[in-house]
């Protein structure tokens, strides 16, 4: 596809997907039609790229829809003195969106590949103010710790306590929570040292974070 299809494409994600599904932030909409997606999926993707799909990117995980992505930066508020936490850097698309919005992104992944292929699509982009590290932060990642915003992309069956601590006061984390069918896209704020609001803001579904915690469960 030539390139000038795939900004007409990159345009009709934008007004087709992501500003119907109530993101109406202007600074979101310019980054997420400004990030080049077809960089950041696997090449028999690439004509794919700005479809409402989930994209494989290998080791079972996938892209999320762009309009789950444009809602979850909404709902973040991001501003450019934040320090992000983003749990499963996986392609590296979130961590590009994340990176244009904040000051700076930690994302860890578990998949040293990722990290690699990564690493090299944010570098050819220009993004610098992103540190990838290889790692398991599904129960917290305390090395760069308090954050501002914490995301996990990946669905986990509970939040981790660990993580919730992880965040400075008024701090933010997105996560998609719950078990297939039914999962539910919220955003967690530390409203106090102990306390926590929970809003939910839409249903979805992702594939699961790797050793995210299994669900506390009654025994009779």
């Amino acid at each position: 596809m030539p390139d000038l299809n795939l900004d007409c494409a990159r345009s009709n994600m934008v007004k087709q997907q992501i500003q119907p599904w109530d993101v109406l932030d202007s600074q979101v909409l310019e980054v997420m039609g400004s990030i080049p997606r077809d960089r950041f999926v696997p090449p028999n993707y690439r004509n794919l790229a700005f479809a409402a799909i989930e994209i494989p990117i290998g080791h079972g995980q996938t892209t999320m829809f762009p309009m789950v992505e444009g809602r979850m930066l909404q709902a973040l508020a991001l501003n450019s003195t934040d320090t992000v936490l983003e749990v499963g850097t996986g392609s590296g698309l979130v961590t590009a969106l994340l990176a244009r919005l904040a000051k700076h992104v930690y994302s860890v992944e578990i998949h040293g590949d990722f990290l690699g292929s990564a690493q090299e699509r944010l570098n050819a982009l220009g993004i610098s103010n992103v540190t990838l590290e290889q790692g398991d932060a599904a129960m917290g990642w305390e090395r760069h710790a308090p954050y501002d915003v914490i995301v996990l992309t990946g669905s986990v069956p509970e939040l981790s306590d660990a993580l919730l601590r992880d965040l400075r006061p008024e701090g933010r984390l997105f996560a998609v929570v719950g078990e297939p069918p039914v999962m539910e896209a919220c955003l967690i704020s530390r409203i106090g040292e102990n306390a926590y609001a929970r809003e939910d803001i839409f249903e979805t579904v992702l594939p699961p974070l790797m050793n995210a915690s299994p669900p506390r469960r009654f025994v009779f």
